[in-house]
């Protein structure tokens, strides 16, 4: 019977309809865990989600928490993204019907059902590496044998594309194979149930995952695990997306002193790490670290500075400019007539340079002698 309030879904037929899809019936051995997600998880918010065995409520979780029953408490973890449950430390008695029931924030009931088959596998007789499983059935005045063979899994293995993963440009498809008797097969990704998107496309019998195009959020650990009723195994390889460099800046003061040191430092996202190179006023130097260092500071040292970052991989520059200005400051009530007449003077030098010379008067609401401000500006 449904809980008040909730509407039930039916199909053409009467049938109840299934809002959140499961892969498939679970398999698991005794001692063992396995992992429960919905392939289609609400892209709306949830208000309420509750994951029942039965007619037995295993957790509720809500907005602010999340209650697990005692009888669970320490077998079970509950991702709130994906609504994935992993059920651990397996019974036999676990074996049944599970149902996820979702209540979104529009007030929209979901629901799905799946189910699990928990095996002992300590009646399971080994027979070099074959399986046996006995399943002794009773009916009336009579017994009947039936022998199921069933191959442990082994040798299960991800493999990679080769060549290197741009962002926005590059497919990936990861493959996965194995030996054994597979029943069923499971993706994750840095521990969470991995589920289908524009993006990512899973192969018919679900042992290879694409992705097109890839982007920086796709790098991670990607997880594969093979399953059959006495035996599983897991294989997990590494992905890493290259991309930038961007968000290209540089940190540093705009106006400094005359003699002092400055350093101006540049940085920007990329994968890998990206290299730097400066100019100043349009001109190579010979500094290639992220820092830009003046040990002491003169006129020429005005002027913009321009930092330039590379990713070797995706073979991509991103560049960044920065202005600096070096000042001179006179003396209380100073005011070299000699050099300032007025408040700009244009000097030049033997070698064809200008400098800008500008004088700030003091303010006029200071009493007594006081500093004026002289902003010398280097160009060649």
């Amino acid at each position: 019977m449904a809980a008040p309030g909730r509407r039930q879904r039916r199909g053409a037929k009467g049938e109840r309809s299934e809002d959140l899809q499961f892969s498939g019936p679970a398999n698991g051995a005794v001692g063992g865990s396995v992992v429960f997600a919905p392939g289609n998880p609400p892209s709306t918010s949830t208000d309420i989600i509750q994951w029942n065995f039965g007619t037995t409520v295993i957790l509720i979780a809500q907005s602010d928490s999340t209650v697990i029953a005692s009888g669970y408490r320490d077998r079970v973890s509950f991702d709130r993204n994906t609504l994935a449950l992993e059920l651990r430390n397996l019974r036999l008695d676990d074996s049944g019907i599970y149902r996820l029931t979702v209540i979104t924030s529009a007030g929209d009931p979901l629901t799905g059902e799946t189910s699990l088959q928990v095996f002992d596998s300590a009646h399971n007789l080994e027979l070099g590496s074959n399986y046996i499983q006995c399943l002794l059935n009773v009916k009336e005045s009579f017994c009947s044998l039936s022998l199921t063979y069933t191959e442990q899994i082994s040798n299960v293995r991800l493999i990679a594309p080769e060549e290197s993963l741009i962002e926005g440009e590059s497919f990936a498809k990861i493959s996965s194979e194995g030996t054994g008797s597979i029943t069923s097969v499971q993706w994750m990704k840095d521990n969470s149930p991995l589920s289908p998107s524009n993006s990512i496309i899973f192969s018919s019998d679900n042992r290879s995952v694409s992705i097109s195009p890839v982007q920086r959020s796709d790098s991670g650990e990607y997880q594969c695990m093979y399953r059959n009723p006495v035996s599983s195994e897991m294989a997990k390889l590494s992905l890493i997306i290259h991309y930038g460099p961007d968000d290209v800046s540089i940190k540093g003061l705009d106006v400094v002193d005359l003699g002092v040191r400055v350093s101006l430092s540049c940085s920007a996202n990329s994968e890998p790490s990206a290299s730097f190179s400066w100019k100043f006023n349009g001109a190579d130097t010979d500094v290639t670290t992220d820092t830009f260092t003046i040990d002491q500071t003169d006129f020429t040292h005005s002027g913009d500075y321009e930092c330039t970052a590379w990713n070797s991989v995706t073979k991509r520059s991103v560049s960044q400019k920065h202005a600096l200005m070096v000042k001179a400051s006179l003396g209380p009530g100073g005011s070299p007539s000699d050099m300032d007449p007025g408040p700009q003077q244009l000097l030049e030098d033997p070698l064809g340079a200008t400098t800008s010379c500008t004088r700030i008067p003091p303010s006029s609401a200071s009493s007594g002698p006081a500093p004026s401000t002289l902003i010398l500006q280097y160009r060649q």
